[in-house]
């Protein structure tokens, strides 16, 4: 067994398909398929299986391929510690809740990147539970995930077991996000019943393990009009164009209402606390990028509080 068999297999199991595999690995298909027996041998069990939807793991299968990929993102943040200094490149990833004031803070943080050098940048917006797989399995370092107060043991729990350090960004109660056009835009105060004449623009985060989808829909949309969109620039559009729409979202930085024309107001009824959590592997060394990031993300986050 070698850490070129474990990448095959993480390829294979990545794109359900030995012939797609053999291609991203700039090999041939009967050397990969040869290869993958020959680590199957050395386990003595079978990785995978033929299925009607591709290639899957096997029980036994899934779990190696776990500890595979564990394997090679450590190989890789190790070869990235110790590489030259003469590599000449920025390396950075981080999984995030969809968030504007984090969004802001990464374009912020990209500003001050060193446009002579080579960049990597990963930053996906997801949910909590494939933000953590993200670190896990995928070789992420850092995430910020999402949840309501009231489920705040059950992550907590999770983080620990899997050895995460956390750090709290925000603790915060949703706003509406509306145009200044919007007819309750002058309004000083409103509760739900005056919403109900406007269209809801929703995403949600329905990987929350504690929560049915069914419910966790509910949860988010309040009103029985709804929008459904997962793409932060059609959500602005919307509001800035159609002016019947809202939109609950956590605080926004000033310099994007008034680029987009929104304001943001609080509801009179209080709703659910939630907290945005920053994470990453307790064995994990921050890098000076992921300080700087992190720098940029508490002063944006200091600036929607102090609003």
């Amino acid at each position: 067994m070698n850490i070129s068999h474990l990448k095959y297999a993480v390829e294979v199991e990545r794109t359900g398909s030995i012939t797609q595999a053999a291609e991203k690995l700039f090999m041939s298909q009967p050397n990969l398929s040869k290869a993958i027996k020959e680590l199957e041998s050395t386990l003595g069990m079978p990785i995978f299986k033929r299925t009607s939807k591709g290639i899957l793991p096997t029980g036994k299968g899934g779990e190696f391929l776990s500890y595979a990929k564990k394997i090679i993102a450590q190989i890789d943040e190790m070869e990235a510690l110790y590489r030259p200094e003469s590599e000449n490149k920025q390396r950075f990833s981080i999984s995030v809740p969809r968030a504007s004031y984090i969004a802001h803070a990464f374009t912020c943080f990209v500003n001050t990147l060193d446009m002579d050098k080579e960049i990597e940048i990963n930053f996906n917006e997801t949910n909590s539970m494939a933000a953590i797989n993200n670190i896990t399995d995928e070789g992420y370092h850092l995430g910020i995930i999402r949840y309501q107060h009231a489920h705040k043991s059950y992550f907590h729990s999770l983080l620990d077991d899997k050895g995460f350090n956390r750090e709290n960004v925000l603790d915060y109660q949703y706003v509406v996000l509306m145009s200044e056009k919007h007819p309750l835009a002058a309004k000083e105060k409103f509760g739900y019943h005056d919403l109900n004449e406007y269209i809801e623009i929703s995403h949600g985060d329905l990987m929350i393990p504690v929560v049915a989808a069914k419910d966790m829909k509910a949860e988010t949309a309040r009103s029985k009009r709804c929008i459904y969109v997962y793409e932060r620039g059609s959500q602005f559009d919307l509001l800035r164009k159609v002016p019947a729409t809202y939109m609950w979202v956590s605080p926004m930085p000033a310099e994007l209402l008034d680029c987009y024309g929104l304001v943001q107001k609080p509801c009179a009824e209080t709703g659910e606390t939630y907290e945005d959590l920053l994470i990453y592997p307790k064995d994990y060394r921050l890098t000076e990028l992921d300080n700087a990031f992190i720098e940029r993300l508490y002063a944006v986050r200091d600036e929607v509080v102090a609003k």
